[in-house]
């Protein structure tokens, strides 16, 4: 009831509440500024002063009695005083605010109600009379109200009054209660709490209770978790122990290794890291031994995903991958074999990788593209030189620009995204880079290793043999690497739990889970093991029964890569060697056994392998490849010992020969040489050279003027000496015999197949190709393919599809638009000609790499033709079909190839003298032969190798023909001056040889071929044979021909056999020597070793520089000797010399220890020295000579000896004139001499020439001109007896000639003689570069020796001359 009335009474209260409000609003928007204006008021507005009236009787302000304005007594005026008590009182609107509303006497408000009534009393009429009036008014009217509803209220108020009084005291009796059930509240929840207290104990008890058996549940599990790992993480913390000790060492060697021996070899590299670890150790740095790289930057799970990607399994090559993986530059790998671009090929494969070349026109836009957006970039087959613009990305400039990292390329700023990176290969197998290129790169050999080689070749071998093991064990592989991934994986994430886990480890569910899962899965993993391991035992036994055959394999490999060293054009890729290999493994025969098949295995893939290079070698090469071959094959036997077959390639290397010649009589002194070198072999000893000089003497002897010095050695050391070591035997004593011995030695090892290659074949090198290989022929001189091109076209139906192109200038694009027709269409295309368009042969490259299976005709063909060049691409090279043509070789060959190219009616109704005619064209093909065979006898034949071609036959026979057709009488001067001066004489740039053209054209050229007794040879074997008809008879009597040509067919002595023998012994053992690897130095030491040895012992023999000043002094300059000066200057050319051998052999020194750089110039004079070699570098500032090393150091210190004799004791009576730098100095000094004594112009001087006495000794000078010696006579023998020229004795290739005067004459006193004008040279070599005196280089003069028993033109033909040096 309370709580309703006073409801009721604040409703009621809520009506008069607003008003109040708005009137209270009113006045508080009044001021004190507002009140005083009110009461400035003199005479206020009526309604001003009935406010204030209103206000005054509200406020009780007692009204002032004034005169009536009507003038009837007085009135209430309230003016004045609301004045003086409201509007002076500063209170007063605070007054009006706080009045008491609630108790406003009755009698007022029913003054005041009048007023509120008033229609004049609103306070929107009174605002127009005073703001301030207004708001007063408004509290009026509020006042009235409310009281109005006060009254109402006012008897509710006084009954909630009693109400609450009555609630009050109920509410009292409530309290009173309300405390008693408290107390029993608070004691029933002292109870409860009690019961809780003791539930929360009981709780607790079980949960403790859970949480044990839950903890020794975990505990459990975690023993039975980490328990198996005990032992092993046991060990792994030990290790990681010394791990961390030898930190500072093995990251110093991990850091050297990937900053400077990326480029080296794996033989290099452990030497480096050997010497290393060796400072190391000395200066108290712990380190790793032995150190790995493998072991200490390697990931074993990431490497075995690395091999199954097809990196090669061998510890160079993951070396390789951990450098290339752990350094801060990009990497430019060095892979002629391609192993690297297929294992990046196979990595990146999942990120998008990009393959370009810097040859493409998109290579920019492509790497600008793979930049932007992140991805992998491999630039394969780059050059010696890098594209410019990849320098911002090897020295990896990238810029901040707003927030984006970005990189200039050219003239593009690209945004740059980390996840970019930048492969780099090239096909080169030594490439020489600028150290600009190299210190931005990661430079990495990639070159193929033979022990990784030898893990493919097994792999591919077992895989064809047993093809279920090998999927099992790649199988095996896969599923070992995805196990140790896992485990890895797992083992990670435990050791992150636990070093995470904080308080009780037992607490961790979720590392407790992890190990309880890792548990299962180790112990799956270990079953699958277990079973993995047993059938990894099956099938490595298995795989170790195939070894032999992939060692075999891979050691070939390298015989087979060497040979692009022997000619740029011999390049053969591993992809090309193991389809090679597949083919084998298919041809080969079962077998019984395997040994019986693996046997079979070897030697067929041997001569399949032999078959196909041999296809792809010239002729000179073939026996190479056949020696390499069966050297390798008995190396990998171990039939040959390193130091034998180093002394086989090089003889003795040494500088002198401590004991003197027991027979200088027939022993040359470069054969006693090398019996003395014998003594450093195990084999021989110093008892056998002992012997050679002793009781054996006559027997070596007889072995040297044996005409089968073989069978001589065979039958006296067959039992003490292997067949290699009979060899060297040989070797020394015989070497024209060398090559022939090898054939025998290769047929008795490894067959008689390795020394017969097989026939030219063009249909079986097509057979081989396909629509995507090229095939190249590689071409010497006067070979033409077309004719066996066509012929083959026609064979197979494709004569009308062949198109061939010469290329050239402007014939590039006519070529692409042949190629790309071609492929579409299935036709044939021949470019001719490759090497004289090497601008365009980048773009033969793109052409080839870009032919797919996919999108090239079945019938498609691309033939090209080149000679040698290294400009030809590798790439193209490595993976076509190569075949060698070359012109036939032997007078049958070149006989019967003249008369077959001939036309059948052209020969026998071609000229109206047919018996001359064919007279004369035997006698021109017979010509031609000869002079091409010639050139197999070195300088003897010509001095310069000439190409003589068919064309220069084929026009000599069209003028034959002309000409007997239009003359009566033969004109053969006109014939002999148009072939010899003309057809064959136009190639012909050295003098002497066209005297020797012009010579032998004599032979033929004659009225005497019309003879049938005439014969063009001693022996009577070669002549123009009698009138036959038919071209057929011609061919049938060639047919007689001997197979081998003996040396009077050519005009020469016997001993030019022996001659072009040497020099073919020489060829053979000098290029395999080079081939050789230079690891060893030869006697087991070092190449480090012997090449410092060596260099010690030259550097002192050496003598030191001359005094050239001292030497002025001495010899000043003088008009009436001219000697002087040729002195002074002979020693400044001297003490270049010396300088440079001085220099280098010093800094050879230096950088072997490591103290300086070893420069691409001081590793050339290493290598040289080692091969026993004199090295460019000295003959750069050289005489020429061709001798080896030793005879080089000898015969300059020799020289040096006679000059500084000569400083010492004068002029010599007699000048050695081979001890001359620069001989026409020498040559032009005496000249001018004698002119200068007798007043005669020099030009109008030439020498005569009188050979002295051997007998007759020489005290002193000549009066005019000189005595010279030092010369050798080569081509003949010297006389003594009647001082003339004579016949070479057998076997005496050199004749020391006596000395010489040489006597200045005037010209005009010359009188003609029949005497032979013998030219002279520096060295056996002959020529030269073409001076502007129209002579060689190498020539020195001409010197008329007396002849006798033959006229000149017979040592013209002989190919005599004097050397001034010899080549030993």
């Amino acid at each position: 009831a309370c709580e309703k009335e006073k409801a009721e009474c604040e409703e009621i209260l809520a009506e008069a509440i607003p008003t109040l409000e708005a009137a209270v609003k009113a006045l508080s928007t009044l001021s004190k500024s507002d009140i005083v204006e009110v009461k400035a008021m003199k005479k206020p507005p009526p309604g001003v002063k009935t406010t204030l009236e209103a206000v005054c009787i509200l406020m009780g302000v007692k009204p002032k009695k004034v005169p009536n304005p009507d003038g009837k007594g007085k009135i209430d005026d309230y003016w004045e005083p609301a004045q003086k008590e409201l509007l002076n009182d500063p209170k007063f609107l605070q007054r009006l605010v706080d009045f008491d509303k609630d108790n406003i006497p009755e009698p007022v408000i029913e003054k005041v109600k009048p007023f509120t009534a008033r229609d004049d009393f609103t306070p929107d009429i009174i605002k127009k009379a005073s703001v301030a009036a207004a708001g007063l008014c408004k509290w009026v009217h509020a006042m009235v109200k409310y009281e109005k509803i006060a009254r109402v209220v006012a008897p509710k108020r006084e009954a909630l009054a009693k109400a609450n009084a009555e609630l009050a005291q109920a509410m009292e009796q409530l309290r009173a209660k309300q405390a008693e059930l408290q107390e029993v509240l608070d004691n029933l929840q002292l109870l409860q709490n009690e019961l809780q207290a003791t539930m929360d104990k009981k709780e607790a008890l079980e949960n403790q209770v859970k949480d044990c058996a839950t903890k020794l549940d975990r505990a459990s599990r975690l023993i039975g978790g980490l328990g198996g790992e005990k032992s092993r993480w046991t060990q792994f913390v030990a290790d990681l122990g010394v791990q961390l000790e030898n930190s500072t060492g093995d990251i110093l060697l991990s850091s050297g290794v990937i900053a400077y021996l990326g480029v080296f070899t794996g033989k290099y590299r452990a030497d480096c890291i050997e010497e290393w670890a060796s400072l190391l150790a000395q200066n108290s740095i712990p380190s790793t031994s032995p150190f790995s790289l493998n072991t200490t930057l390697g990931d074993p799970v990431q490497l075995r995903n690395w091999t199954i990607n097809k990196l090669p399994n061998d510890e160079f090559s993951i070396d390789n991958a951990i450098m290339l993986y752990s350094s801060n530059r990009w990497p430019l790998m060095i892979d002629p074999q391609g192993q690297a671009n297929r294992w990046i090929r196979n990595v990146e494969s999942e990120n998008g990788l990009k393959v370009v070349k810097q040859t493409q026109s998109d290579f920019v836009r492509t790497l600008e593209n793979a930049v932007s957006f992140g991805l992998p970039v491999l630039l394969e087959n780059v050059p010696e030189t890098l594209d410019p613009i990849l320098d911002p990305l090897l020295t990896k400039q990238v810029v901040d620009r707003g927030g984006a990292k970005t990189i200039q390329l050219g003239d593009n700023t690209v945004e740059y995204d980390e996840r970019f990176r930048l492969y780099i290969t090239t096909k080169l197998s030594n490439p020489h880079y600028s150290p600009e290129v190299c210190v931005r790169v990661n430079l990495l050999n990639f070159v193929a290793t033979q022990e990784g080689l030898e893990d493919q070749m097994l792999g591919i071998t077992v895989k064809r043999e047993t093809p279920e093991l090998e999927a099992q064990r790649e199988q095996l592989v896969v599923e070992d690497a995805e196990n140790k991934r896992i485990l890895k994986e797992t083992e990670d994430k435990i050791l992150e739990l636990l070093a995470a886990s904080e308080g009780n480890i037992l607490d961790d569910e979720v590392l407790i889970s992890t190990l309880s899962e890792s548990k299962k899965t180790g112990d799956a993993i270990m079953k699958q093991v277990a079973v993995a391991a047993r059938t990894t035992i099956k099938i490595n036994n298995t795989r170790k029964g195939y070894v032999p055959v992939a060692v075999l394999s891979s050691n070939l490999f390298f015989c087979v890569a060497d040979l692009a060293s022997v000619d740029p054009m011999y390049q053969f890729s591993l992809t090309w060697y193991t389809n090679l290999f597949n083919m084998a493994i298919e041809r080969a025969e079962k077998g019984a056994n395997l040994a019986e098949r693996l046997t079979n295995l070897n030697d067929t893939f041997a001569a399949i392998l032999y078959a196909n290079v041999c296809r792809s070698l010239f002729e000179k090469d073939k026996l190479l490849f056949s020696f390499l071959l069966c050297i390798k094959i008995l190396q990998i036997r171990g039939e040959i010992d390193p130091a034998e077959l180093r002394f086989l390639l090089t003889g003795s290397t040494a500088v002198d020969v401590p004991r003197p010649n027991p027979a200088p009589g027939w022993m040359s002194g470069k054969t006693w040489a090398d019996f003395v070198g014998l003594e450093d072999i195990s084999a021989f000893g110093v008892t056998f050279v002992a012997n050679v000089e002793g009781k054996e003497l006559a027997f070596w002897e007889r072995v040297y003027n044996s005409s089968n010095p073989e069978k001589e050695i065979d039958e006296r050391f067959e039992e003490d000496l292997s067949d290699f070591q009979r060899l060297l035997l040989l070797r020394c004593v015989r070497p024209d015999k060398v090559v022939p011995a090898i054939m025998t030695f290769i047929m008795k090892k490894i067959g008689e197949r390795f020394i017969e290659p097989p026939p030219f074949n063009l249909l079986s090198a097509y057979n081989d190709s396909s629509s995507t290989t090229p095939l190249l022929f590689v071409l010497t001189p006067g070979a033409d393919p077309m004719s066996e091109l066509l012929r083959l076209a026609d064979e197979l139906g494709m004569g009308s599809k062949l198109f061939a192109v010469s290329l050239g200038q402007g014939q590039g694009p006519i070529a692409e638009r042949a190629v790309s027709e071609a492929v579409d269409r299935g036709g044939w295309v021949c470019l001719q000609n490759c090497h004289v368009a090497t601008s365009w042969l980048p773009q033969l490259e793109k052409i080839c790499e870009e032919l797919s299976p996919e999108l090239v005709h079945d019938d498609f063909r691309l033939w090209l033709t080149s000679m040698p060049s290294g400009d030809f691409p590798v790439s193209v090279l490595q993976n076509g079909v190569k075949i060698t043509l070359e012109p036939p070789r032997g007078f049958r060959a070149n006989l019967t190839g003249s008369y077959i190219a001939m036309g059948k009616d052209w020969f026998e109704n071609g000229c109206r003298k047919p018996r001359e005619f064919k007279k004369l064209v035997f006698g021109i093909c017979f010509f031609h032969a000869l002079v091409r065979e010639r050139c197999r006898f070195g300088p003897l034949g010509w001095n310069i190798p000439y190409t003589f071609s068919v064309p220069d036959l084929r026009i000599s026979l069209d003028q034959l023909q002309l000409f007997l057709n239009e003359y009566e009488e033969i004109p053969l001067k006109m014939l002999a001056y148009l072939a010899g001066e003309c057809n064959y004489g136009g190639r012909v740039t050295d003098d002497k040889d066209r005297r020797a053209l012009m010579t032998l054209l004599s032979d033929f050229y004659t009225p005497e071929i019309l003879e049938d007794s005439y014969k063009f040879s001693p022996s009577g074997t070669y002549f123009a044979p009698p009138d036959k008809p038919k071209i057929e008879g011609y061919l049938d009597f060639i047919k007689t021909l001997p197979f081998n040509e003996p040396p009077e067919v050519f005009g020469l002595h016997e001993n030019a056999d022996i001659t072009s023998a040497i020099a073919q012994t020489n060829d053979l053992l000098g290029t395999a020597l080079s081939l050789q690897p230079r690891a060893s130095g030869g006697e087991g030491k070092s190449w480090a070793e012997s090449v410092m040895e060596l260099a010690t012992d030259i550097e002192r023999k050496v003598p030191n520089l001359f005094d050239v000043e001292k030497a002025e002094v001495l010899y000043p300059v003088r008009f009436e000797e001219s000697m002087n000066s040729v002195l002074t200057q002979e020693l400044e050319r001297f003490n270049r010399l010396l300088a440079v051998v001085k220099k280098s052999l010093a800094d050879l020194k230096l950088a072997i220890r490591g103290l300086v750089v070893l420069s691409k110039e001081l590793e050339e004079v290493g290598n040289a020295l080692s091969n026993m070699l004199v090295p460019a570098m000295w003959m750069s500032a050289s005489y020429p000579s061709l001798k080896p090393l030793g005879g080089y150091v000898t015969d300059l210190v020799a020289r040096c000896e006679f000059l500084q004799k000569w400083i010492d004791t004068g002029k010599p009576a007699v000048y050695w004139l081979s001890g001359f730098y620069f001989i026409p100095g020498f040559l032009t000094g005496t000249r001018q001499n004698f002119a200068r004594k007798y007043t005669i112009p020099i030009d109008l001087i030439k020498y005569t020439f009188k050979v002295m006495d051997p007998k007759e000794e020489i005290t002193e000078g000549a009066t005019d001109g000189a005595y010279i010696n030092g010369l050798f006579l080569e081509g003949a023998a010297w006389n003594e007896s009647n001082g003339t020229l004579m016949e070479s004795r057998p076997k005496e290739l050199f004749v020391s000639m006596p000395s010489i005067l040489l006597i200045p004459t005037k010209v005009e006193d010359i009188k003609p003689t029949t005497a032979y004008s013998c030219p002279t040279y520096k060295t056996s070599e002959r020529r030269g570069q073409l001076s502007t005196t129209g002579h060689s280089t190498n020539f020195v003069m001409l010197i008329d020796l007396p002849v006798s028993e033959f006229p000149a033109k017979h040592y013209i033909k002989r190919g005599c001359a004097m050397l001034c040096s010899l080549d030993t």
